[in-house]
């Protein structure tokens, strides 16, 4: 189907030739131009013959010639030049499901589009996929695809995800793998669903897709406190997080030994819900999971340690800062204090662990604290003047926290500006000691 054209950049090579608004972009090179996949892949020769529809329904082809870098110009009514694919699966442990009322519209939506796998990264299901997406996807070689898999049992996957074509979908692992594209999968794991003797089964068959699998994330199933008329689920206690962790291990050193990879990671949240210290840093390789909270917490170790190390500022040096984050990374960021404060004796450095009442206190990482509980939280302590919080707290534009709470609702209730910091720990050192 066309795609209608919002915008055509001036001296564009697509305004060269004619090309307007409100025209409706047809096909490049003869191929029928969808979405943005099809637009990105196609237009990147030197040498294009663009098909578009003038608004009198003229159709016309004219010869556009580029650098093979330069883009024709084109502006679209939305970045996937076509609606967003909505998740057609009712997990059992949807994080959206669990969410409270009231929340802005964005939230709710629960995406599960192939095109934001292989543009931003995301993970998808499959379940949205066609054949003909499969082909496309081989077509034009697009790598890593990152798969949501849970399971590779199909009628437990099917049970998990409550979608009939959830455990059909699979094979579609097959097809991609033996195209040569690499894969990225994740299992959410759920006590008593598919750990235990699936999780085994899972690792199993999905060693089967090597070379093509390069990675597989064990995180745990989040819950929070808004669970009404949901499906019963356990948090991992600390023994159960520490099978769970075994199994990986184990299936992770034979890997290791066979294909010089451990392929298989359980996240940090494991760790530290068994109580265990993170692995050290050659065991996470070349952080292949780290978006999905794996070796997170020993990369920004590490990056700290390494800038403490470079820093040549004199030991006398004085500073305050105060920092704010979820109580699962609170142990981390109180070592770092340790650290600076042996290091600077003039230095102080406060650390707020915050408890997330506004989801719940099972939930402790960083990404899903609000405005709201920083305030309640905070109010009233001697934050001096900067409080740094992590980026993840913050939508994407950061300005707003999850709770619509923005950035100077919370600098002007606590008194403080806010520095928000990236997930490096070469930054959060900059940040702390930054008026020095």
């Amino acid at each position: 189907m066309p795609v209608k054209i919002t915008a055509v950049l001036k001296k564009s090579p697509a305004a060269k030739k004619g090309i307007r608004e409100n025209d409706m972009l047809v096909a490049i090179n003869g191929h029928a131009i969808r979405d943005v996949l099809d637009y990105q892949f196609y237009a990147q020769d030197a040498k294009l013959h663009v098909t578009f529809r003038n608004a009198k329904g003229h159709e016309k082809t004219v010869t556009v010639k580029k650098d093979e870098s330069e883009d024709l110009g084109l502006e679209f009514e939305t970045y996937l030049m076509d609606k967003q694919q909505h998740c057609k699966n009712k997990c059992v442990f949807c994080f959206i499901d669990q969410m409270p009322p009231g929340m802005r519209d964005t939230l709710y939506f629960k995406d599960d589009d192939a095109r934001l796998s292989f543009l931003f990264g995301n993970y998808i299901t499959l379940t949205n996929l066609t054949d003909a997406d499969v082909d496309r996807i081989i077509e034009m070689h697009i790598s890593p695809v990152n798969v949501s898999v849970h399971t590779m049992n199909p009628a437990l996957r099917v049970a998990m995800m409550k979608n009939p074509h959830a455990g059909e979908s699979l094979r579609m692992l097959r097809r991609i793998a033996d195209a040569g594209i690499r894969l990225n999968t994740q299992l959410v794991l759920c006590p008593g669903l598919n750990d235990g003797d699936e999780l085994v089964y899972s690792l199993n068959e999905l060693e089967k897709l090597y070379p093509a699998l390069a990675s597989i994330a064990a995180v745990p199933v989040g819950l929070t406190k808004y669970r009404e008329k949901l499906p019963h689920l356990e948090e991992y206690t600390p023994d159960g997080a520490r099978r769970v962790i075994e199994t990986i291990d184990a299936f992770g050193r034979r890997c290791k030994e066979q294909y010089g990879s451990r392929l298989a990671y359980a996240a940090d949240e494991f760790y530290l819900k068994a109580g265990l210290p993170l692995p050290d840093e050659d065991y996470y390789e070349d952080y292949p999971q780290i978006e999905n909270g794996v070796g997170l917490w020993k990369s920004l170790e590490c990056e700290f340690q390494a800038a403490l190390d470079a820093c040549d500022l004199p030991d006398d040096t004085a500073f305050a800062a105060a920092m704010a984050t979820g109580t699962a990374s609170f142990p981390l960021l109180r070592s770092f204090k340790a650290l600076l404060e042996g290091r600077f004796p003039n230095g102080k450095v406060d650390v707020y662990a915050i408890e997330n009442d506004f989801f719940g206190h099972s939930i402790t990482v960083a990404g899903l604290v609000t405005g709201q509980d920083l305030i309640a939280q905070l109010k009233g302590k001697d934050l001096r003047g900067r409080l740094l919080i992590p980026s993840v707290m913050l939508r994407a534009e950061g300005d707003v926290f999850l709770d619509d709470v923005s950035v100077e609702d919370v600098e002007r209730a606590l008194g403080v500006s806010l520095v928000v910091v990236n997930n490096d720990g070469a930054e959060l050192l900059d940040a702390i000691i930054a008026e020095q």
